[in-house]
């Protein structure tokens, strides 16, 4: 459960859309998901606004241990995708 002082916390989840990088439907996330699957072709979308994770001393209190674990994962999992996408943008360049 969210600890109730959290000034991230939304007090409504709301529906999040993107647009999938691998065939351009649009997926659509709740607010309060880390992941979802694209329902055309599988591509699995992160929910990036969930970064306070990485930075807040109380993270691990407001989400609980196992979801602070999971939400580390994929903040990791999006820095090396990110760092990977920057050096193919790099040899293209050479």
């Amino acid at each position: 459960m969210l600890m109730s002082g959290c000034q991230g916390k939304p007090t409504t989840p709301t529906i999040i859309e993107k647009t999938c990088p691998n065939c351009g439907q649009i997926i659509e996330m709740f607010s309060i998901d880390t992941e979802v699957a694209c329902e055309n072709c599988g591509f699995v979308a992160y929910n990036d606004s969930l970064s306070c994770v990485q930075w807040c001393k109380y993270a691990r209190q407001c989400v609980g241990d196992e979801m602070y674990a999971h939400m580390m994962e994929i903040a990791q999992k999006q820095k090396e995708e990110a760092e990977q996408r920057r050096r193919q943008r790099q040899e293209v360049q050479k």
